[in-house]
């Protein structure tokens, strides 16, 4: 059993007006994050999507990966998907529904640990391009070199100046891929604060969930603002023409996982693509621009 991270109560002098309400440890969930979640952050549903519909859309979608990865295969294709987003944003569960029936010898999730001493030694990307698919292969990244303007950036693992030369940095090599070919995708997942605070608690009070609970997820409970500057900030310097964000608002995992799967297939001219099965993703949820890009208060 992992242990678990230290008591609330030692962050909470540096918890926003917000979080301060709310204590991580108490096992009574309180009713203000229980009956604001799946709203919260403007969320445009009010209810979760039907387990039935959800399971027949996921099979439909999933079939049709299975073709974009034959597709792949045949034609030498590479695709890297990043997908990014706050503390507890569902990124290993879509990643998970994305990766579940393709075959692994041809399709890798990768999520890095900390750097060593020698990969902090090395040329910041260097360490996340090692892991580019060869022809005919995917990498889908649960994290990646964004890493550096956002949990780095907040929790003081670099300077601002290296933070800013990433900023500056991470189009051009995000051009460098695209001219060689690659198929690239970028996803940001938000939440709303409260879906932020429910998840956390369950992760906190759930024995199969206490591992996902890090010592970076108690610190962010009271970095909300931090974090949205820092989104701000990376939309505002890395979002181009060629290498866009897509933003996923993410307060329901099942509709979240639906329409990162619709935004990849719907880019993609793949072999016996069944456009009705892919449909559209979601556009109240789907999206990029100033509607996606400012980010709620906390």
């Amino acid at each position: 059993m992992s242990k678990r991270p230290r008591k609330t109560s030692e962050v909470k002098a540096a918890t926003s007006s917000t979080a301060a309400r709310f204590d991580l440890d108490d096992p009574n969930l309180p009713a203000w994050v229980e009956d604001g979640a799946l709203t919260s952050g403007d969320y445009p549903y009010s209810k979760k999507l039907a387990k039935d519909d959800y399971e027949h859309e996921l099979r439909l979608l999933q079939i049709e990966l299975l073709k974009l990865q034959s597709w792949a295969r045949d034609s030498g294709e590479r695709i890297v998907i990043l997908v990014e987003g706050r503390d507890a944003a569902g990124k290993g569960s879509t990643i998970k529904r994305v990766m579940q029936h393709l075959n692994p010898r041809h399709a890798a999730a990768v999520a890095l640990a900390k750097p060593t001493e020698t990969e902090r030694g090395q040329w910041y990307f260097q360490r996340y391009l090692a892991h580019l698919p060869t022809a005919g292969d995917m990498s889908i990244f649960e994290r990646s070199w964004y890493n550096r303007a956002g949990v780095e950036r907040v929790m003081g693992f670099c300077t601002p100046e290296e933070s800013q030369k990433f900023l500056r940095e991470a189009p051009q090599v995000e051009a460098a891929l695209l001219r060689d070919g690659v198929r690239f995708f970028k996803f940001w997942l938000t939440i709303g604060r409260e879906t932020q605070l429910k998840r956390f608690h369950a992760r906190r009070h759930d024995p199969l969930k206490v591992w996902k609970l890090s010592e970076i997820d108690i610190a962010a409970i009271g970095k909300w603002d931090a974090y949205s500057a820092a989104a701000e900030d990376m939309f505002a310097q890395t979002h181009t023409a060629d290498s866009p964000w897509t933003v996923v608002r993410a307060n329901d995992k099942r509709r979240t996982r639906l329409n990162v799967m619709r935004a990849v297939l719907t880019n993609i001219a793949y072999a016996q693509k069944d456009a009705a099965a892919v449909g559209e993703p979601d556009s109240l949820i789907v999206g990029a621009g100033r509607a996606f890009f400012d980010i709620p208060p906390g």
